[in-house]
């Protein structure tokens, strides 16, 4: 079960915002999901889930269409949160003041073998113990 890189749940939700404004982040999440070799964790599609089907989302998606496609994503990479995962996190967590949450991502990253992990929530291009962060929008918001 390895994956060459790990998807954050931003990418997730950008795939399917169908606003104007995220046009091009949601071109760049799709191309991710449909290029990579990805993986993912139950958190994260946790993560997606809920804010996926959250009311205060303007491309809320119904509960059906929201399970349909964490049931279709889960054909990918999946880890499992677990003892080893709760372990792992917590080291980057001390060492660079990372989010429990985030740190858990990175561990998850490494357990799956992913050297990248695509996300905008962490520290672009920064490496945690052998993961680089990589902000896929970096040249969107550089534009602007």
């Amino acid at each position: 079960m390895n994956a060459e890189v790990f998807v954050d749940t931003n990418i997730f939700l950008y795939s399917i915002d169908d606003s104007a404004a995220a046009a091009e982040k949601r071109e760049v999440a799709r191309e991710i999901l449909q290029t990579e070799l990805w993986g993912w964790s139950v958190q994260v599609a946790a993560e997606f889930f809920v804010n996926a089907t959250s009311p205060k989302r303007s491309f809320r998606l119904a509960t059906d269409l929201a399970n349909s496609l964490v049931e279709t994503w889960l054909c990918f990479p999946t880890a499992d949160i677990n003892t080893s995962i709760v372990r792992n996190a917590l080291a980057p967590h001390r060492r660079y003041q990372t989010s429990y949450w985030d740190s858990a991502i990175l561990a998850t990253a490494k357990q799956l073998g992913c050297h990248t992990v695509y996300s905008e929530d962490l520290n672009d291009q920064q490496n945690y113990d052998g993961v680089t962060v990589v902000n896929p929008f970096r040249r969107i918001i550089a534009t602007k």
